[in-house]
C-alpha cells in the first residue's frame, strides 16, 4: 500500500523534475531546486537512506515526469506458471523488468524472461496493467511510480539458467507459490494470472 509521505514525496518530485525541464526563470529554477530537496529530504527522513543518494536519484530523472514501465512474463505449462529468484532479496518473481527506451514492451518482455530465466518464449496477449501505485495492489514503499504491464507469453524452447539478477528458474503450480519479491509481483496478482490462464478469453485488467 502507498503511504501518504510517499505518495507526497513522489508528486513534488514531479513537480520539480517537470518545472526544471521547462523552466527558464533562474528565480523559477531555484524553487523547483527547493521542492525538489524537499521531496528527497521527506524521502531520506521516512525511509532511513542518506539525503544525499536521494538527491542524487531525483536529480537523474530529467524531462517531464511519467510513471516507470516495468513488464512481467506469465508464462505456463502443465497448469504451473514459471517464476524466478532473485539473487537480491532470495525470493522469487515472475521474469521481467524496466522496459529501455526505443524497446516496444513485448520484445522487452520477451528478453527479460530470456536473460532471468534460459526460456525462448512468445508474447502473446497483455493480461494486465496495473498502477503499482493503486492502494488495491498493496505493494510495498518504493521510490518511483511504476505501471507493471503482465504479458502471458507462450514457451517456445530453451532450458532453466541462472543469470546475474536470478539463481534459479522453477514452474510452480497454484498450491504450490513459494515466498514472493512483493516488490515485484503480489500473491494476488499471481493469482489472478492463473484465473486468466483458465479463461483466455477474458479482457485485459487495468488499474
Amino acid at each position: 500500500m502507498v503511504v501518504k509521505w510517499l505518495e507526497w514525496a513522489q508528486k513534488l518530485q514531479a513537480i520539480a523534475q517537470t518545472g526544471l525541464a521547462y523552466s527558464q526563470n533562474p528565480f523559477d529554477i531555484d524553487r523547483f531546486q527547493q521542492v525538489q530537496h524537499l521531496a528527497a529530504e521527506m524521502m531520506a527522513t521516512e525511509s532511513n537512506l542518506e539525503l544525499a543518494a536521494v538527491l542524487n536519484l531525483f536529480q537523474q530523472e530529467t524531462g517531464y515526469a511519467t510513471p516507470k514501465v516495468d513488464v512481467r512474463g506469465a508464462v505456463f505449462q502443465d497448469d504451473k506458471i514459471l517464476l524466478v529468484k532473485e539473487r537480491f532479496d532470495g525470493l522469487w518473481t515472475l521474469p521481467g523488468g524496466y522496459v529501455d527506451v526505443g524497446e516496444p514492451p513485448s520484445q522487452a518482455v520477451e528478453r527479460e524472461v530470456y536473460e532471468e530465466s534460459g526460456y525462448q518464449t512468445r508474447a502473446v496477449k497483455l493480461l494486465a496493467l496495473y498502477d503499482r501505485n493503486h492502494p488495491r495492489h498493496q505493494h510495498p514503499p518504493f521510490e518511483y511510480h511504476i505501471y507493471k504491464l503482465f504479458f502471458l507469453c507462450e514457451l517456445m524452447s530453451g532450458a532453466p539458467a541462472n543469470s546475474i539478477e536470478t539463481e534459479d528458474a522453477t514452474f510452480f503450480a497454484e498450491s504450490e507459490i513459494p515466498a514472493l519479491s512483493r516488490s515485484r509481483v503480489m500473491p494476488s496478482q499471481i493469482t489472478r494470472l492463473f484465473e486468466h490462464s483458465r479463461h483466455p478469453n477474458w479482457q485485459t485488467d487495468f488499474d
